[in-house]
């Protein structure tokens, strides 16, 4: 029986619609009456939510929500309800009329970060097998592009995280960079209190006081888009002063020459005039972070989404490399993944360049697996495409009809106001959502489908663990799901099978077409995800390695572990992902998925040198939960292995909690510095534009506030834009608190009330990004590209301020 069509308990443990730390949460209720009960079995929040959490419900309300296909009517040029057979037929001949006329590459394809891992997958089967087009990408390429190429350029495999959240609070020092945990994923910040609980310090790199920063023993305040400088300037330090790890960089390590000598170009003086960060603070921090006998670093956006944002991230890579914190239990670097399958989601097709299991779209041997899962000729598959923002900015010219699901770049692109032109000038837009965003109201058709509550699926959350969401309500009658939309567009346009509705079967294809490749889930199902909490990629299909579990530091700790068949609770989880945003994703890793495959040298299969290089150990000595090769370092223990030694062939594959433990996904098993310099942002203040404004959000909305702005308790809380200043920088402006004021760039001027702080540096103006209208921040944010991960610089642009009129 179908797992969408069981009849649903009166208490469905499910996860929140938000964030990638995909809280486990519990669902009661039917219909429009459904309440959200505290579920603290699930170890990533142990029952903590934020309000967007505790209030996701709202947003299933018909009063907020779309019940109904809608269809824009040539008469009078406004959308009005429509059958589905009306909407699916108009968004099949628009498809195929743009086709015909144009090319394959004039259809496009935009999905997003929020999409399940089944939803995501069929996305980019349909773009290239019905559709054949080159022409998809999604807005995860706007989150966590930078940090996934600077993961594979390192390591040779992109996971958010390599570890469990629960191995932060024992580390000995965390470096979190550009991230406000405290308002971006609020139930994440106790593991933070819990590491200064336990001894450990905290240093928190942002340009504003926040309330994260408020938490750390060491705050750094760089001004914007020196975050490469900063990092480098530490690296200088960590070597003048003889702390760098030789034996770690000499066994498990190529390339430190070169970045060596890249980083002493940066002297403590010459960073503290690119950055504003004084030499005390510089040496107080790199003290700070040598000194703890394990260390972590962390990035989320602050770093990332610049135009040089890989590089920015590589550094602090480095950083790590150079001290020993990698590839040994409570240390490592980590990125905090934003859109709720912001991890999955990139994973599995819809990104320009990739197939299923992270495979590269230009790797021969990746094309023929997929193609042969497909049952398709792979020269029929098309090459890789343009990036996020290239889409965008190719459309009504290139490109002459759009597909979108799950996103609303009317708000979270870059140059926002020139992203609405182009979706404007197209010959044709369907847009698939819960709601009427401001994209689905420029659409000629829009296509209602099922929220977070109302279907079953798969997610990945930030730390790789793959999770189930299970169903609890009966979606209102006039929505289907995107699978269900999937598969009548792919019917009407000539391919009536190999696009299930049934999001399980959807994932056993999933599970076969990334067997081998670096995100292998062809080890996980659907009953698996029922009995435990969730299981990390890769854990490839039984017998495929000859290995059975305890090879992958999975430490028991004290987070549920109990009576599942791999030693873990019997939690049945699932939820999802928000739809909408700014969100998380992954870019141009230039990693080949070759090298992946061969990651662990000597192997007989690609998933073999995966598991490998993931670290699954060689000898009960090198068994993650001991340190392997610094007997002078002893590490806090995460806890005990589990310890099983080889099983039988057969035997089901555990999952990996912790990468990298005996080798690193490289052809070599080392893991590579990589060489870089700082440089200027792409858009330098000057006498025009002499102020730096940076973006993001805050603790009661979501991305593009697509969703959180329909709650009324959230509106409450965070009703509308705002400009926070320092108060020398309002002075000069001449404007007080909550009186209007205008920030104007190159690309369009933007109106909101003032809020007058101390907490951000006084050249430096913050604008959240999450409502549409004059107080939209993306009209201003510059679209200038990272050129490895086609990042955008959101972060990072120079603006004026003028008063504005009451």
């Amino acid at each position: 029986m179908s797992h969408a069509s069981a009849p649903a308990p009166a208490l469905v443990p499910t996860h929140c619609p938000y964030c990638a730390l995909q809280c486990g949460m519990n669902l009661r209720g039917s219909g429009e009456t459904v309440e959200v009960v505290e579920r603290d079995d699930f170890p990533v929040n142990r029952g903590a939510l934020c309000g967007k959490g505790r209030t996701a419900p709202a947003v299933l309300s018909s009063r907020v929500r779309l019940t109904g296909p809608l269809v824009r009517r040539p008469a009078t040029g406004r959308l009005e309800p429509a059958t589905w057979e009306e909407a699916l037929r108009a968004t099949a001949d628009g498809l195929r009329r743009t086709r015909a006329r144009h090319g394959a590459d004039a259809v496009g394809v935009f999905g997003g970060g929020g999409l399940t891992n089944e939803k995501a997958y069929a996305l980019g089967k349909f773009a290239r097998v019905v559709l054949g087009t080159s022409q998809i990408d999604y807005n995860g390429r706007f989150c966590m592009s930078s940090a996934a190429a600077a993961h594979g350029k390192a390591f040779g495999l992109d996971r958010g995280l390599p570890f469990p959240l629960e191995d932060v609070p024992r580390t000995g020092c965390v470096l979190l960079v550009g991230s406000n945990l405290a308002e971006t994923m609020p139930p994440a910040l106790r593991y933070l209190t819990e590491l200064k609980e336990n001894g450990g310090t905290l240093i928190v790199v942002d340009p504003r006081r926040t309330r994260t920063a408020e938490q750390a023993d060491l705050h750094l305040a760089p001004r914007p888009g020196t975050d490469l400088a900063l990092a480098l300037g530490l690296l200088h330090l960590v070597v003048a002063q003889g702390r760098t790890d030789e034996e770690f960089i000499r066994e498990r390590t190529a390339g430190w020459e070169e970045a060596r000598a890249a980083a002493m170009a940066h002297w403590p003086e010459l960073v503290e005039r690119i950055t504003g960060v004084g030499v005390p603070q510089l040496r107080a921090a790199a003290a700070m972070f040598c000194d703890a006998p394990n260390a972590m670093v962390l990035t989320a956006r602050g770093p990332e989404q610049q135009s040089k944002g890989t590089d920015t991230v590589g550094a602090w890579i480095n950083l790590a490399l150079a001290t020993g914190n990698a590839g040994r239990p409570l240390a490592g670097y980590g990125c905090l993944t934003g859109q709720g399958n912001g991890q999955g989601g990139r994973e599995h097709g819809q990104k320009a360049d990739q197939l299923p299991g992270y495979r590269r779209l230009d790797d021969p041997a990746a094309r023929a697996h997929v193609a042969g899962v497909w049952g398709v000729d792979p020269g029929s598959l098309p090459g890789p495409g343009r990036s996020a923002y290239e889409l965008l900015d190719a459309l009504g010219r290139d490109v002459r009809a759009l597909l979108l699901m799950g996103s609303n770049p009317v708000v979270s692109a870059p140059r926002a106001a020139h992203v609405e032109g182009r979706l404007r000038s197209l010959d044709f837009l369907a847009v698939a959502d819960v709601v009427l965003s401001e994209t689905a109201e420029l659409a000629d058709v829009v296509l209602p489908v099922t929220q977070w509550a109302e279907e079953t699926g798969t997610t990945t959350n930030l730390e790789g663990r793959v999770l189930l969401r299970r169903r609890a309500l009966t979606p209102p009658p006039g929505v289907r799901s995107d699978l269900e939309v999937i598969h009548g567009l792919a019917g009407l346009l000539g391919h009536e099978k190999g696009f299930p509705t049934d999001p399980e079967e959807v994932f056993g294809e999933l599970r076969r077409a990334s067997s081998g490749g670096p995100a292998d889930y062809a080890g996980i199902s659907y009953r698996r995800l029922e009995e435990e909490q969730g299981v990390f990629w890769p854990c490839p299909e039984p017998g495929r390695h000859g290995q059975g579990p305890g090879r992958h530091g999975q430490g028991p700790g004290r987070h549920g572990q109990g009576p599942g068949r791999h030693g873990q609770g019997p939690g049945r989880h699932g939820q999802g992902p928000g739809r909408h945003g700014q969100g998380t994703g992954a870019g141009e890793t230039g990693s080949p998925a070759q090298a992946q495959s061969t990651a662990a040298g000597e192997t007989s299969s690609p998933a073999q040198a995966q598991s490998t290089a993931a670290g699954e150990t060689s000898s009960p000595a090198q068994r993650p939960g001991t340190e392997t090769g610094h007997p002078g370092r002893p590490a806090r223990d995460p806890g005990p292995a589990a310890g099983h030694g080889d099983g039988p062939t057969g035997e089901p594959h555990p999952g990996t909690p912790r990468l990298f433990l005996d080798r690193f996904a490289t052809p070599d098993g080392r893991a590579r510095f990589v060489p870089v310099v700082h440089r200027e942002a792409a858009e330098p203040t000057d006498a025009e534009y002499p102020v730096v404004l940076t973006t993001g959000r805050v603790v009661a909305q979501y991305q593009s506030g697509a969703q959180t702005r329909r709650v009324d308790e959230l509106n409450a809380a965070a009703p509308g834009p705002f400009v926070e200043l320092h108060p020398q920088l309002a002075a000069r402006v001449g404007v007080a608190e909550g009186e209007p004021v205008a920030v104007v760039s190159r690309r369009g001027r933007a109106v909101a009330p003032a809020r007058v702080s101390e907490a951000i540096r006084p050249d430096t103006v913050f604008m959240p990004f999450h409502w549409p209208g004059a107080g939209r921040a993306n009209t201003l944010t510059n679209p200038a590209l990272d050129p490895t991960s086609r990042m955008p610089e959101f972060k990072v642009c120079a603006v004026r301020l003028e008063r504005a009129p009451e």
